[in-house]
């Protein structure tokens, strides 16, 4: 499926991926579907009291693990160019991008959640 703000985006993959592989509460469902646009999800997080992506995963995800390197397969990671919440999948990460996946190394990550 292609890039789509809110539905398909960074948070929204990575977030529905958690909650495939953990059964956890679908907390992608605050923000899914009420924004189009980059603007528009920077606005819903504003309004759900985030002013970051960091601030977010740590609010959902609570204390990130002491360093990237400590994540294994499956852990969210946020990192990347703008940041963008990602999925680690071994010495790599997957980031989902509006031209397709996007794969990076694990050490240009900042932080990592363990799932």
């Amino acid at each position: 499926m292609p890039f789509s703000w809110g539905s398909r985006d960074c948070a929204t993959w990575a977030f529905d991926i958690r909650r495939d592989l953990t059964g956890s509460e679908d907390v992608a469902a605050l923000w899914r579907g009420r924004y189009r646009t980059a603007l528009g999800a920077h606005r819903v997080m504003k309004r759900l009291g985030w002013d970051s992506l960091e601030a977010a995963g740590r609010d959902l995800l609570g204390t990130p693990l002491p360093t990237v390197l400590q994540a294994k397969r499956g852990d969210l990671v946020l990192g990347g160019s703008g940041p963008a919440y990602g999925v680690c999948v071994g010495a790599k990460v997957v980031f989902v991008a509006p031209d397709g996946l996007t794969f990076l190394p694990l050490v240009s990550c900042s932080l990592a959640w363990r799932v």
